[in-house]
């Protein structure tokens, strides 16, 4: 049975998180080991939760991104969700989110 996630909704106040491609190549052409790069602190958002709960009254709070932004990122921190596609994402939390590039 294949393993394939179709959409990724995330709950509350939770942020999916496509993390931006690590250059493993210099300007001269040389090709550097993946575990020699630092990781990239940038990313796109690809899919947000409906936001906390409003501790008042009913509903949940607005988050602050939407689909599409470009956010920055802490060094350290979030869950890596496993797609198919190969490519890095990562689940953070609202308040982990450093700042909205624009």
């Amino acid at each position: 049975m294949a393993n394939v996630i179709k959409k990724v909704v995330p709950m509350l106040d939770r942020i999916l998180i496509l993390r931006a491609e690590v250059k493993t190549t210099t300007a001269g052409g040389i090709l550097l080991p993946e575990d020699s790069v630092p990781k990239e602190m940038q990313g796109v958002v690809v899919a947000v939760g409906p936001g906390a709960r409003n501790p008042v009254g009913a509903g949940h709070l607005p988050v602050a991104v939407k689909e599409g932004d470009r956010v920055l990122l802490p060094k350290y921190g979030g869950t890596k969700v496993d797609m198919d596609d190969k490519r890095e994402y990562v689940l953070f939390r609202e308040s982990d989110i450093l700042a909205k590039l624009e």
